[in-house]
């Protein structure tokens, strides 16, 4: 009967220095065809980015890209916290969308390899969900609200928030030489509300926002 809905700061404290330390970044995950090749990335300051094969390439020279089927990372290493195997499959199913229509616009989309074209493999190795109700609680409480403004600052995660981890691998598609790989951590801005409603909301935040940033690489 006299049950509050809400959580006091000094309970909430606690709560949210849980959320930090519980925060999953990414590894060389050992499956990968690019694993050995893997170093820490000592140009990345923003944790998104840890690990990545050392590359300064010319994109200027490729005009065509092949996008193979999203892999979903199957390795005893992979960081799927709680995820069910079909929000794995609607994950994978976002990135294709994603990518494709990112790597449209700098990219002609083909399908055989050719001169002057990049095949690019992407795999889904990891991802947490969202706790609703709470994600989004947490913008606004007086407790977490000042957290969350920090973190946002930081481009670091939110509270209770979503995210998505893969790998990206890019070959030259004649040669399939390696040209690039790396692993990243994507999550919405700490402060981006929209993003704290739904299960998958934030993670699909992240798979739009890695799409974006990969193909401004290429620019």
């Amino acid at each position: 009967m006299h049950a509050t809905p809400f959580l006091r700061p000094a309970t909430l404290l606690p709560l949210l220095c849980l959320a930090g330390c519980a925060s999953t970044q990414p590894i060389a995950y050992t499956g990968l065809q690019s694993a050995p090749q893997l170093r820490p990335n000592l140009d990345d300051d923003t944790g998104r980015i840890p690990y990545r094969v050392a590359s300064h390439r010319d994109w200027s020279q490729y005009t065509k890209v092949i996008l193979d089927p999203i892999v979903i990372y199957s390795g005893p290493d992979h960081q799927f916290e709680d995820v069910p195997e079909a929000q794995r499959r609607q994950l994978a199913g976002d990135m294709r969308r994603q990518f494709t229509a990112r790597l449209a616009t700098r990219f002609q989309i083909v399908a055989q390899p050719a001169p002057a074209t990049l095949r690019l493999r992407v795999t889904l190795t990891g991802a947490r969900l969202t706790t609703r109700g709470l994600s989004t609680f947490t913008r606004f409480d007086i407790g977490g609200g000042p957290y969350n403004l920090v973190q946002g600052i930081r481009g670091k995660e939110g509270t209770f928030t979503g995210s998505v981890s893969y790998a990206v691998e890019i070959f030259d598609a004649v040669s399939n030489q390696l040209l690039d790989a790396f692993v990243t951590k994507q999550y919405p801005n700490a402060l981006n509300i929209g993003a704290t409603f739904g299960t998958l909301d934030a993670a699909q935040a992240g798979i739009e926002k890695g799409a974006q940033e990969l193909t401004a690489q290429f620019q």
